[in-house]
């Protein structure tokens, strides 16, 4: 069937999208089930946790979900006999609930925790406490036994402070842990340390670290962590007698690629050690893969599995290991791998893709004014459709947010319901994303709203130049940080011919008065400090330079955004409507800093596929 590019038929609708490929948060090994977290968007994006027996372990209303930093993550874990450890996303009380039982409380109301970690049968957290008295965040030990129920001062607190922390990790014998620390003035892949300190004591180990994550014992006298002081994170070796350093790190198998990344969630794990000291990790230089490593780091093997992005490297038992991610030729989904028997289980997800459908990602680089721009291609893919000879497709440039984030090609019926519609997608790793190490991150140093908007106007022009875009139908999207690039390109002008800003920011000077405390001093390093830098936050922001844009404008907002408020939305819908620029402004109740319920997500792509059908004069088939 011929017909122009943006109107061919597809299967797949907006409501499939919104049922496809549920989001896996974490899974674990619990006696001889596999249990993972998985989202439901009919549930309003509800976190359950399901078991490779085929049971639901966590029924409605309940929700497995964080708030801790904001973007919360290690919001379950579970026991050998199948108790399961949550916190609750309504309350962010820590429950607990034995196999067939009822959850009860183990925490009491008032505050949040996350990155739940069960360590020598002790339940550790992350405690966030924003009273407006306290401001405190500790890592603590919930008592079993339901006694901080009531009473909070039966927690017991290994330390607290008023920046963030990460990761702790108990030392075998229980006498010391290790944590991940920063203060809040940088952001933890800017700058955080490593703390080893007595549990009874404020002994500490003097550890010198760059951004270091994920510390993890082999024994008690060998602490493993991921640094990235080379400009590479990689595994690093730490011995120690006591608190007292046995020698100097040891970088274990150095490589040009990094096993580690922004530490935007608390559940991440980049790395697991098998009980021998070797260690299963994902590499990241661009795409992700799994790799093997010899205890001593002397021999680096790589693993055959379908994981191509989004890699976690979840849990261990033995010589097994649980992995999630997503794969060019398969879908989000859970692997069990044993390393040993070099056997892979698909335990949930990574449905083969067809390829009919779904396009391969094919990663692309284009020379900008910043050096090299990585990205990843997916052309318009229908089996059943074809465009008149000499048309060129249009094409909706992806920016992911963050910044300091990354994405990889993998298979998306996501991206399937653009590209089965004849709509290419080109997802952008612009500088300051995570994955080609430390340099190409630190681009983006007071240069947010410059080298982004460069990039992403790089590649969307390299597209054209090639022949593989319609040069006058390219729109960029994108959300949170990546709405401020789509903005920001906007002013910019002459590369896109619409753009559509999922809760984007529009004021920096707003945005650092009403962001949340994670980010509050984010934009420091991304713009400068404030108030010697205001003037460079005015000149920056794509509010004072409204009068710039002369394409159409697709606003979407969620009401109950604390990240990104919907008054920057807001404030930049008045002052296009004050110019007579064509927009659209949609508020999504209830919803946060991304959308979650499955109406919201139906809603919202269509709305999009109708703007762009209207601004590129195509008429889509919903």
């Amino acid at each position: 069937m011929m017909s122009s590019y943006g109107s061919w038929p597809s299967p797949f609708t907006a409501a499939l999208i919104a049922q496809a490929s549920p989001r896996i948060d974490g899974a674990r090994f619990v006696g001889d089930e596999i249990w993972w977290g998985e989202s439901v968007p009919s549930q309003g994006g509800r976190i359950t946790v399901r078991s490779s027996s085929g049971a639901e372990v966590l029924p409605e209303p309940w929700n497995a979900r964080s708030r801790v930093h904001e973007y919360g993550g290690g919001a379950w874990t579970a026991d050998a006999d199948g108790t399961l450890f949550f916190v609750h996303g309504s309350d962010q009380r820590v429950y607990s609930m034995p196999r067939g039982g009822e959850p009860q409380p183990l925490t009491a109301e008032g505050v949040a925790f996350g990155g739940l970690a069960l360590q020598q049968g002790r339940l550790l957290a992350v405690r966030e406490d924003l009273r407006p008295e306290q401001h405190l965040r500790s890592i603590v030990e919930i008592p079993l036994d339901g006694s901080a129920s009531a009473d909070e001062s039966a927690l017991h607190v290994f330390t607290q402070t008023s920046g963030f922390v990460a990761h702790p990790a108990l030392s075998p014998d229980g006498a010391r842990l290790a944590w991940v620390q920063w203060s809040g003035i940088h952001m933890p892949w800017e700058h955080s340390l490593l703390h080893v300190a007595a549990v009874n004591s404020d002994e500490f180990a003097p550890i010198t670290t760059q951004a270091a994550l994920q510390p993890q014992w082999r024994d008690d006298s060998d602490l493993r962590y991921l640094d990235d002081l080379s400009g590479r994170w990689n595994l690093q070796r730490q011995r120690l007698a006591g608190l007292a350093l046995e020698g100097a790190r040891e970088p274990l198998a150095p490589m040009d690629a990094d096993i580690g990344g922004g530490l935007w969630v608390l559940g991440n794990r980049w790395y697991q050690l098998l009980d021998d000291g070797r260690a299963v990790a994902s590499r990241t230089n661009g795409t992700d893969e799994i790799v093997l490593i010899s205890a001593d780091g002397a021999r680096v093997e790589l693993l055959t599995l379908p994981i191509t992005a989004g890699a976690s490297v979840d849990d261990v038992d033995g010589s097994r290991v649980l992995i999630t991610g997503a794969g060019a030729g398969v879908g989000s989904g859970l692997w069990c791998v044993d390393v040993d028997a070099g056997t892979v289980t698909t335990v949930t997800g990574g449905e083969e893709a067809d390829a009919a459908w779904i396009p391969r990602a094919r990663s692309v680089t284009f020379e900008g004014r910043h050096g090299a721009v990585h990205a990843f291609d997916y052309p318009p893919t229908n089996p059943d459709s074809t465009a008149p000879d000499g048309e060129l497709p249009p094409y909706v440039v992806m920016v992911h947010g963050g910044p300091t984030a990354h994405v990889s090609g993998a298979a998306s019926t996501a991206y399937a319901y653009w590209t089965s519609r004849g709509i290419g997608v080109l997802d952008v790793n612009y500088g300051g994303s995570t994955g080609y190490g430390r340099e190409y991150r630190e681009r983006l140093n007071g240069q947010w709203g410059i080298v982004d908007v460069n990039d992403v106007m790089t590649a969307a022009r390299g597209m054209a130049d090639a022949g593989r875009a319609d040069p006058d139908r390219i729109a960029i999207r994108g959300g949170s940080a990546g709405g401020w690039t789509v903005l920001c390109s906007l002013v910019e002008g002459g590369a896109f011919a619409a753009g559509i800003s999922r809760y984007g920011v529009a004021d920096l000077r707003m945005l650092a008065a009403e962001t949340h405390d994670f980010e509050a001093h984010y934009l420091n390093g991304l713009v400068g400090p404030l108030p010697e830098a205001e003037s460079v936050y005015i000149e920056r922001s794509p509010l004072t330079h409204v009068d710039k844009i002369d394409v159409p404008v697709l606003l979407e907002q969620g009401s109950e955004d604390r990240v990104v408020p919907p008054s920057q939305s807001e404030a930049i819908r008045d002052a296009l409507a004050a110019r007579g620029v064509p927009h659209e402004y949609v508020l999504f109740e209830g919803e946060g800093h991304g959308f979650r319920a499955a109406e919201t997500i139906i809603s919202s792509l269509e709305t999009e596929l109708r703007f762009l059908g209207r601004v590129f004069g195509f008429e889509p088939r919903i």
